[in-house]
């Protein structure tokens, strides 16, 4: 693949991402942003196994990152009453209140990356990134 392919610059605007998004900015870790964002999409609760799977993050890395986000109070893992042996993460109200905090922050970052975009250009790229990763 050329040095211009499509991954060489999808990571490039991943570094790019990571660069404008420093923890200060968004009062928490883009990592944490990134599981609160994926509770909040579910409507604030997720079975532990299913996070993630969504998130592609190994078990034991899941559980740091819970441990992290658990500790700072913005989630709480509760028992699945259907399977005492599974854990339901939790987005307290202290979390959805930083979640809410942080998209905003992360808003002005996403103008600063894609500022080249319009707005319909960006949705197209929400959906095909949407549409890649299903695959």
């Amino acid at each position: 693949m050329s040095p211009t392919g499509t991954i060489t610059q999808l990571m490039r605007l991943s570094k790019l991402v990571h660069r404008a998004t420093p923890e200060s900015v968004l009062g928490m870790t883009l990592r944490q942003f990134w599981m609160l964002s994926v509770l909040a999409g579910t409507g604030g609760s997720r079975p532990q196994t299913e996070l993630g799977q969504q998130l592609m993050v190994d078990a034991n890395n899941l559980v740091l990152l819970l441990n992290e986000l658990d500790q700072a109070g913005w989630i709480q893992r509760e028992r699945d009453p259907e399977d005492r042996r599974r854990h339901i993460v939790v987005l307290t109200e202290r979390g959805w209140a930083a979640f809410e905090q942080a998209e905003l922050a992360q808003e002005a970052v996403e103008d600063q990356v894609l500022g080249a975009l319009d707005s319909g250009e960006r949705e197209q790229l929400r959906a095909l990134l949407l549409k890649a990763l299903a695959t």
